[in-house]
């Protein structure tokens, strides 16, 4: 019989304000590396992992061959499922591009509207919402991203918008799987669970189009396209609540997403925006702003639109929207499912034990690889490029082609990707991160306030709402319960908390730099902006929980 070997949350014997900062050593090691000396990605993350192995074997005394272990298990995960879809998403997008019918598409969303503020919400926020609740896990931004960099974005300010939206829906990503996890993870019931995520949610999502624009292209460039910010953050919001509360957690990111998007297509039949305060904006500006196009727009009577050429350049992403909605039936899951495998991870299944006071008793830590051939993400956007480009009559050498330059373009993102999950499953299974979620639980009272910034790090942590509650959602609970605070509330706020983290995960940054083709500078730029976004937004989410927690006390 193998050894087991037990964490333990104090390193060297140490108190706990000491094991913190060295449990949190890593993390700041590799933000310090990518925001402040402007280390390339692939570096940084390299450079976290070996942190967080050193931690792991000198700090906590893990075994180095179940350190490894946990490195390569985590560094497989991001590889598969992660990579793999983010490989797809911008597989099909090249499709469009060499075949010329992205411009097609360009052309059809042109008609629709010219604003550029119009069109980020459409795509970052409306679209994007609906590829975040059918299949999550970085297609939305690597999608949307790479879309709205096609559409006359600049690099920077496509990657920015789309990180910057990629919040509300995120808690019911994935047709709500990081929810279903959290119930599993706490034994709370799943409905009720939904439910105040959704009431937590809700409020930021009503906010977040007109947050988008005004961050993006001032208050005055906001004002002047309100009635479309008002619309779709209703719609999204409303939608939002009552299907979390009375319908399905499943469907409740999908849903949402559609109504944003019927309601603002009407709206926009009917209504156009004034561009003047945008007009005197740019004027003033000595660089362009991500509203402003370098070249002018053509003029509305100006552009030829053809149906049949735009239904050709959207018909890519309607096979994607149609075969994620596939995948998301449980019928058609359990068809894909003869292709998948659960692996024991070799040298680290449950050969360590979680330890209280994270855990209320002593308990096996699992290491379980799923290779869920047919039924990942990735694979409905594999199928999608596929038959997209049968469809387009692509040659099979310019197929071919499109394969080789994307595994070119994603090598170094990819690998960023798997050094940072690499990283993160070392700090679990060696107790760093244990020791980081008690250090947070002493906070007593103000809990409530500080529950959902240890979501917004465990996302930051493995750019996955999903896995930050599989991480923290225990712990939240049991706290929850020694303070006398609603458990539910609390294990929704990990959740909350833990979508404003997703635009500072280094995933995130990694897929967003891939979509858009960002340089080196440009992804540390634009870490240090999304960063202070994300926690005004973690903040707001704090207040909201005190408010719930000991005024309101509706959860």
């Amino acid at each position: 019989m193998k050894a087991i070997w037990e964490q333990h949350y104090y390193i060297w014997g140490q108190g706990l304000a000491v094991s913190t900062l060295v449990a949190a050593a890593p993390t700041a090691a590799l933000l310090y590396l990518l925001a402040a000396r402007r280390k390339p990605a692939w570096a940084a993350g390299l450079a976290g992992l070996g942190a967080s192995l050193a931690v792991a074997v000198a700090g906590y005394g893990m075994p180095v061959k179940l350190s490894l272990s946990a490195a390569a298990y985590g560094g497989a995960f991001g590889l598969f499922p992660i990579s793999w879809i983010v490989f797809w998403a911008i597989v099909l997008y090249n499709v469009t591009v060499v075949t010329g019918r992205f411009a097609a598409l360009k052309e059809s969303l042109g008609s629709m509207t010219l604003d550029l503020r119009l069109q980020a919400i459409l795509i970052a926020f409306g679209l994007g919402a609906f590829l975040e609740g059918a299949s999550g896990f970085g297609t939305p931004i690597a999608v949307a991203g790479a879309m709205m960099a096609g559409l006359g974005f600049s690099p920077f300010y496509a990657a920015a918008l789309c990180l910057l939206a990629n919040t509300a829906p995120v808690a019911f990503g994935a047709i709500g799987v990081p929810i279903v996890t959290l119930a599993g993870v706490t034994g709370l019931p799943l409905d009720k669970l939904s439910g105040a995520v959704g009431l937590l949610c809700a409020p930021i999502a009503l906010i977040l189009p007109g947050y988008l624009i005004a961050t993006m292209g001032g208050v005055a460039s906001a004002v002047e396209v309100w009635p479309a910010l008002a619309v779709a953050g209703l719609s999204f919001a409303s939608v939002q609540y009552l299907v979390s509360n009375f319908v399905s957690v499943q469907l409740t990111a999908i849903l949402s997403a559609i109504s944003a998007l019927g309601a603002l297509i009407a709206l926009l039949r009917v209504w156009r925006p004034q561009t003047k305060a945008l007009q005197a904006s740019r004027s003033a500006r000595a660089r362009p702003g991500p509203f402003d196009r370098i070249n002018s727009p053509p003029a509305p009577d100006a552009t030829v639109y053809r149906r049949r050429e735009a239904l050709a350049g959207w018909m890519p992403y309607g096979l994607l929207v149609i075969l994620v909605l596939l995948w998301g039936l449980k019928r058609v899951q359990s068809i894909l499912d003869v292709a998948t495998f659960r692996l024991p991870w070799p040298g680290l299944h449950n050969l360590i034990l979680r330890m209280p006071p994270v855990l209320p008793a002593a308990s096996p830590y699992p290491a379980v690889f799923t290779l869920n051939l047919l039924s990942a993400g990735g694979s409905s956007c594999m199928i999608a490029g596929i038959l997209a480009a049968l469809l387009l009559k692509m040659p099979l050498r310019d197929f071919a082609g499109v394969l080789r330059a994307t595994a070119r373009q994603l090598a170094l993102p990819i690998l960023t990707i798997a050094a940072v999950l690499a990283m993160a499953f070392v700090m679990n299974y060696s107790g760093a991160t244990g020791t980081l979620g008690l250090a947070c639980s002493r906070t007593g009272a103000a809990f409530p306030f500080f529950s959902p910034f240890l979501g917004w790090f465990g996302v930051l942590l493995t750019g996955s709402d999903t896995s930050s509650n599989a991480l923290f959602g225990a712990l939240q609970s049991i706290t929850a319960g020694r303070l006398g605070v609603s458990r539910i509330l609390i294990a929704a706020a990990n959740s909350s908390g833990g979508v404003m983290g997703k635009m500072v995960s280094i995933q995130s940054i990694a897929v967003a730099a891939a979509a858009t083709g960002l340089t080196v500078r440009q992804q540390s730029e634009l870490l240090r902006f999304t960063l202070k976004h994300s926690l005004i937004l973690v903040l707001l989410v704090g207040l909201e929980v005190v408010a719930i927690a000991y005024w309101f006390r509706i959860v």
